[in-house]
């Protein structure tokens, strides 16, 4: 478990792995975070569960105010991909989406990872900030190409969603 104390808040921000516990209390979060994508809360307890290491959820006076989930591709253990990030509106501008990536990074399941992927709308400017700045505070490389497309893939229904691929220097790897 990670704490960090954030100098203009005497609270306590702690780090970890998520409980199935807390399944119901991200799907709120993740609800009060638009223009994110909601999945059904039983998609999030799962997530929770099944996947929580590869998961981050932040807490902040004793709620939870962030979320990163993810998973290491199956076909591809070197790539995290990241599914979601989320964090609450008290809780933002302070680097909160970058602290809970590079905490993922940190963790032993995620040792051999040398990749992270994840896909972005092109209006959604919070997000390409977040992995941009990401990147380029670790010194890695950002490339992007349309992923899943919104006439072939979402019916017309869904921005085109760009693939995002951030591959981390070799220095950075070994030292995690």
């Amino acid at each position: 478990m990670t704490t960090l104390h954030d100098l203009s808040n005497p609270s306590t921000l702690t780090l970890r792995k998520p409980v199935r516990e807390d399944g119901a209390a991200i799907w709120d979060l993740i609800r009060s975070c638009k223009p994110l994508d909601e999945n059904s809360m039983y998609c999030n307890l799962l997530q929770a569960d099944h996947f929580r290491d590869t998961c981050v959820v932040a807490h902040l006076d004793g709620q939870i105010v962030g979320w990163v989930s993810g998973y290491i591709l199956p076909h591809d253990d070197d790539t995290l991909f990241v599914w979601q990030v989320a964090v609450s509106e008290q809780a933002r501008g302070h680097g909160l989406g970058g602290r809970m990536l590079a905490h993922l990074l940190e963790r032993e399941e995620c040792r051999d990872v040398h990749r992270l992927q994840t896909t972005i709308t092109r209006d959604n400017d919070a997000s390409w900030a977040l992995f941009t700045r990401f990147a380029q505070k670790r010194g890695g490389q950002v490339d992007d190409h349309a992923h899943f497309t919104r006439d072939t893939h979402f019916r017309g229904e869904h921005d085109t969603e760009h693939m995002v691929t951030i591959t981390l220097p070799a220095a950075l790897r070994r030292a995690a």
